[in-house]
Parts: C-alpha cells; structure tokens; sequence
C-alpha cells in the first residue's frame, strides 16, 4: 500500500505539471481537467470545452490505473509527452510501468513491464 501512495503523489505532481504546459488562454471555452481518483487509483487528464462556440471538444489526454499489485498501468496516452519515461525519471522503476495501450503480445518487446 506504501508503494500505491508513492505512486499516487508521482502520478498527480506529473499531472499537474503536465497540464500547465497545455493552459494558454485563460478566456478560453476549453478547459483542462484533472480526474484524480485515490481510492481507486483512477488518473485521467481531460480536454473539455467549446471551440469559438462552433466544435465541441472532449477527449482523454491520459489515463493511468494503479492495479492492485502497484504498477502503473498507462491506458492512453494521446499527448507528445513520453509519461512512462517522465515516471522513470522520478523513480518509479521500468518494472513497475505497463504500457496498457500495447496489445499483450507487444508489451513483452518494450522497456517495460509486460503485465
């Protein structure tokens, strides 16, 4: 359980510090929003909002899991940012990454954990 809080802290600070980079007009309809579920270990970065009052937008930026085992499961990850090697730089060992948007037979071939 110590190892799912470490991770937890991990995940919201790169979060947080990810989305910032992203807020460029404060008037803007499209807001950022954070999802962080610590009780069930749910993390998601989200694109919402109206476009000049024409296109809506929503969409997932990223999503992570912790699973019960205390790896961290990337699910998605619709950004130019490489999060599992931003988790690695802030400790959280290769081993402890799953690249959940990888098919199972692909993820044994990655520098990280398979499941």
């Amino acid at each position: 359980m110590e190892r799912i809080k470490k991770y937890q802290t991990i995940l919201i600070k790169l979060l947080q510090e990810s989305v910032q980079q992203f807020v460029t007009d404060p008037q803007s309809e499209v807001e950022e929003h954070l999802i962080l579920d610590t009780q069930r270990h749910y993390f998601q970065w989200l694109t919402i909002g109206w476009e000049d009052d024409e296109v809506f937008k929503s969409y997932i930026n990223v999503h992570f899991v912790i699973k019960p085992s205390g790896k961290i499961w990337l699910m998605e990850n619709n950004t130019e940012i490489r999060f599992a090697e931003e988790l690695v730089k802030r400790g959280v060992p290769r081993h402890d990454i799953v690249l959940g948007f990888q098919p199972p037979s692909v993820r044994a071939y990655t520098d990280y954990a398979a499941a």
